[in-house]
């Protein structure tokens, strides 16, 4: 392997991870520009390690080309999940983490010389990250996300009975967190809930307005 086809593909590796990373920048992602470019051009430089390390011994040890670049396939699921973060009940970052993952994959393949699929995924993922968050939010805009701030007495069976009621309306949690309130032997239940099409947040509180033991029942949004 040439000097100026290692630079190429280098080059064109920083490229790759760049554009995705940029996308990633933009939206103020944990992980952006310089850590996809350097996942991509790091994985470039892996997949060229081993194929010359194979080209060198492989005609006097059983040299594999592929270990190397095994290990990054594994390896970077360490860096990706650094990228996810928990809060609450919901789970963000997992985007970006499967983004880490496929810039390693097209480092891989830039390193092995296949440019075209690495181009190619390069654009599909762009397009994915880019046009695809348009298709969800007309999906998901379709169902309608409310919060609710609930205060009950604090006795054993509060959440559950909450949650029986909302169930009965087809109501799914989102999340959910509870809060003690000092001073007090009051429960504060802070709901993010899915409404089903064509019921109002109006409906809801109405119903839990019914509840033995509730102090206040206010809306988030």
């Amino acid at each position: 392997m040439s000097v100026y086809e290692i630079i190429f593909k280098l080059a064109l590796a920083c490229i790759l991870g760049a554009l995705i990373g940029l996308e990633r920048e933009s939206l103020n992602r944990p992980a952006g520009l310089r850590t996809y470019t350097l996942v991509c051009v790091g994985s470039t430089l892996a997949m060229i390690v081993s194929i010359d390390i194979y080209m060198q011994y492989y005609q006097t040890v059983n040299a594999d080309p592929g270990r190397i670049a095994a290990q990054v396939v594994s390896g970077i699921g360490f860096l990706g999940a650094g990228t996810i973060m928990r809060e609450g009940a919901s789970v963000r970052g997992l985007t970006t983490a499967a983004g880490l993952w496929v810039v390693a994959c097209i480092g891989l393949a830039v390193g092995a010389g296949l440019y075209i699929p690495a181009v190619a995924t390069t654009i599909l993922i762009l397009f994915v990250l880019i046009y695809f968050i348009r298709f969800e939010q007309f999906f998901t805009g379709l169902r309608e996300y409310k919060g609710l701030v609930i205060v009950v007495e604090d006795r054993p069976g509060q959440v559950g009975n909450i949650g029986s009621i909302l169930g009965d309306m087809g109501v799914l949690i989102k999340n959910i967190q509870l809060n003690h309130m000092e001073n007090e032997d009051n429960l504060e239940v802070e709901l993010l809930i899915e409404l089903p099409s064509g019921m109002k947040i109006s409906d809801v509180i109405e119903e839990l307005s019914t509840m033995k033991e509730l102090k206040s029942i206010d809306r988030l949004n």
